[in-house]
């Protein structure tokens, strides 16, 4: 797992920045109902999604949390007085707080199902009945755009999602949350070149494929015969759920 104590400072320049921030947001809302109260956004990172949310429904007041401290740090600029640093899995708040709760690329970093079961438990708790909840399913899968690096790199290991939209689905169900919406946004920005999967293979992006392996070495050889070694190839799009608390 990437360090994100030391990924804030380059983590939006990496990522689509801005452009892909207001996608994310974009869509999250379109599965919010569209009323005053307050929503929760769990493992905020930078702020760049939360400030966009809290843009969007100034009738909505938003909150974001986050663990690490040099994302709260970098959030608490764009969202001044509105993020927390603690942890998703014990929530600093009473039940039935939020009328929404979201977490835009966090359920992919719980590799252990307890972890995801605790953070899932935790937001029907602070949610309020009838109260809804939006994720990202499926993250890792959503960057295999058909590209001739996803065809590289299609011989790897990999290990079973952990966003994967039925396990979460299962969860969901476990804390009483039932599905009540789908949607999807385009990474903008975020399409893979050559040169950057290189790149990735040698920070432990992938993390099946340790830095200096011998497989990860042959990949970033296989990768190095591409051609356009600097194009980007298509954007991922990702995915989304929506649940509902049951009144």
């Amino acid at each position: 797992m990437l360090d994100y104590e030391k990924e804030a400072d380059t983590y939006d320049a990496s990522r689509g920045g801005e452009a892909r921030a207001e996608a994310a947001a974009e869509a999250v809302l379109a599965l919010i109902p569209d009323r005053t109260g307050r929503l929760l956004d769990l493992g905020c990172g930078t702020g760049t999604v939360t400030r966009r949310l809290a843009a969007a429904r100034p009738d909505l007041r938003v909150t974001g949390l986050d663990r690490a401290r040099a994302m709260t740090r970098r959030s608490a600029v764009l969202v001044p007085g509105a993020i927390l640093r603690a942890d998703c899995r014990q929530l600093p708040f009473p039940d039935t707080t939020f009328d929404a709760v979201t977490s835009i690329w966090l359920l992919h970093l719980l590799a252990d199902p307890a972890d995801r079961r605790a953070v899932l438990a935790e937001v029907a708790r602070v949610l309020r009945p009838g109260g809804t909840y939006v994720t990202t399913v499926d993250k890792a899968r959503s960057h295999d755009v058909g590209s001739d690096i996803d065809a590289v790199l299609a011989p790897r290991t990999r290990p079973p999602a952990a966003d994967a939209p039925d396990i979460v689905t299962a969860h969901a169900a476990e804390a009483g949350l039932v599905p009540a919406g789908e949607g999807r946004f385009v990474g903008v920005g975020q399409g893979r070149s050559p040169r950057t999967t290189i790149t990735d293979l040698g920070r432990g992006w992938f993390g099946t494929l340790p830095p200096g392996a011998p497989e990860t070495t042959r990949f970033a050889t296989l990768l190095s015969h591409l051609p356009d070694q600097e194009r980007p190839r298509a954007d991922p799009v990702f995915r989304l759920r929506a649940y509902r608390k049951r009144e």
